[in-house]
């Protein structure tokens, strides 16, 4: 399951968005046919993935100890946050208050493709992350090593 590119789709007065059909295409195969969104704690955004990706990250906390304050930190951050959202038949979900007033989304969002996870944010917001990480990638001369 890969999320790739990013989309600007517009959210109507009840909160629903469309979620790209790349997007949806990518979590057709998985028990659960919708998304999960929670709040990020590093930036005014949402994040994204199937309900696959939730379990895995679920199997990860497990290897930390079971009363830690960093298991806490995340398991609060990231579960005890986080909002199950099935697809409607025209493919939308309807988004939270909570979530739509952390990210700042109004009348558009953008949906970020990262991989095995993906991001929903303002689109200007977005727009200058976005330059910001290509500045820091380009000054850090960042790159990714060949995993043979």
């Amino acid at each position: 399951m890969l999320f790739l590119s990013t989309f600007i789709n517009k959210v109507d007065k009840k909160g629903r968005v469309s979620v790209p059909s790349p997007f949806r295409a990518a979590i057709s195969g998985t028990s659960f046919q919708g998304v999960v969104l929670f709040r990020s704690y590093k930036h005014a955004a949402l994040e994204g993935c199937g309900m696959d990706q939730m379990e895995a990250m679920c199997a990860q906390m497990d290897h930390l100890p079971l009363f830690s304050d960093e298991r806490d930190a995340l398991t609060d951050s990231i579960f005890a946050d986080a909002v199950p959202l099935t697809f409607d038949p025209e493919g939308r979900i309807t988004l939270t208050d909570d979530l739509r007033d952390h990210a700042g989304l109004s009348e558009s969002v953008a949906f970020v493709g990262k991989g095995r996870m993906f991001q929903l944010w303002s689109p200007e917001a977005f727009a200058t992350h976005q330059a910001d990480a290509r500045a820091r990638a380009k000054s850090q001369n960042l790159s990714l090593r060949r995993g043979d």
